[in-house]
């Protein structure tokens, strides 16, 4: 089933929604806490994975990437993310000094 954890056999399982929610978290908070450095996927992926990414967390990243960007949080002119004023609002809004 797609709940199934991983590393219990089939790999070929696609992706849950929990495991989709999870990496929008780590991409936003880390667009949030590099802005205002615009940062490319390949940036992304380096530095959220220390630069050993396989190919499935690679692509989690590029979805929660385009993901975030339909909802409007990350903007991405010219391939580089940046945080939305949405997201920034956010960030103001759940840290006393935005940072």
């Amino acid at each position: 089933m797609h709940d199934q954890p991983k590393g219990t056999g089939d790999e070929n399982v696609p992706p849950t929604a929990a495991e989709d929610l999870r990496y929008q978290g780590v991409v936003l908070i880390h667009v949030l806490r590099r802005h205002p450095t615009l940062l490319t996927t390949d940036d992304l992926i380096r530095e959220i994975t220390s630069g050993a990414a396989e190919f499935g967390e690679s692509d989690a990243i590029v979805r929660a990437l385009t993901d975030l960007t339909g909802v409007g949080l990350l903007h991405r002119p010219s391939a580089l993310a940046m945080p939305s004023p949405a997201a920034l609002r956010f960030l103001t809004i759940i840290c006393e000094d935005g940072a």
